[in-house]
């Protein structure tokens, strides 16, 4: 089991949250996916869920909300990235061309926030822990495992993730066009061109991918949950993957490791 008790280097994807237009349905539907417990938070923090695996936080889910007068962010999973200090890379996004669309806040005593969009407009989060590093448990069956950023200008969202948030981005050998996403010398992410099986005009975004034991059961599941299927399992580098949709609308990854030897 791949648990994490040090905290996550500024620049790494160190927790994911899902904002939902049904929370309850949604805990209830990643629940029976993925085994998750987690239940609706307290109203001093709206009510957001922290689901747990194992004992191990993995992932938040939230309900949608806005401030006034302003309209509901879409449903959909969003990747926090590290930070040592979300003050200082919130002038660091601003500065390299990001935008802020939720500035710094305090959550509580567990951590300091904001939200975000790159240049090219996929959204992400920066998380700068007090008392909460972020997930708990990755790289297992049911948890996080990878975040790969679907983009529609390679060279210039590199460029920014690299001066803003020290994520670098370098060429994969034998995956023309893909690029690994580092800090330091650690792969923590990849970065791509919208693939083609998306639909047509995608808006660029941070895809979350989820380990799983048996990828073509877990998308039988999903169906039967009323779930969709967007790209359905096939072989390739990683493993055995499939992109799908929760009942809501929110489109995620799932993928099986290669069988070992």
């Amino acid at each position: 089991m791949s648990v994490v008790t040090d905290p996550y280097k500024p620049g790494t994807p160190c927790w994911i949250d899902l904002m939902a237009s049904d929370q309850q349905a949604a805990l209830d539907f990643y629940r029976d996916l993925f085994g998750w417990q987690g239940e609706v938070g307290p109203p001093e923090f709206g009510g957001y869920a922290v689901c747990a695996l194992n004992g191990k936080p993995v992932a938040g889910i939230m309900a949608q909300m806005a401030p006034e007068g302003q309209p509901l962010p879409p449903v959909g999973w969003t990747t926090y990235l590290a930070s040592d200090d979300a003050d200082a890379a919130a002038r660091s996004v601003t500065e390299s061309g990001g935008t802020i669309l939720y500035p710094v806040m305090d959550v509580g005593t567990v951590g300091r926030m904001l939200v975000a969009a790159d240049p090219t407009g996929a959204v992400f989060g920066v998380w700068q822990k007090v008392d909460f590093i972020g997930a708990g448990i990755v790289n297992e069956p049911g948890a996080l495992v990878w975040n790969e950023l679907n983009t529609t200008d390679t060279d210039a969202a590199g460029a920014f993730y690299d001066r803003a948030l020290g994520l670098r981005p370098a060429t994969v050998q034998g995956l023309e066009g893909y690029y690994s996403l580092n800090v330091g010398d650690r792969t923590v992410g990849g970065m791509q061109l919208v693939p083609d099986y998306l639909a047509s005009g995608t808006n660029p975004h941070w895809m979350t991918y989820f380990a799983v034991d048996d990828t073509d059961s877990t998308v039988d599941a999903l169906v039967r949950a009323g779930g969709s299927v967007i790209q359905p399992p096939f072989d390739m580098q990683a493993g055995r993957l499939a992109v799908v949709q929760d009942p809501q609308g929110a489109v995620f990854a799932v993928i099986a490791s290669p069988a070992s030897p």
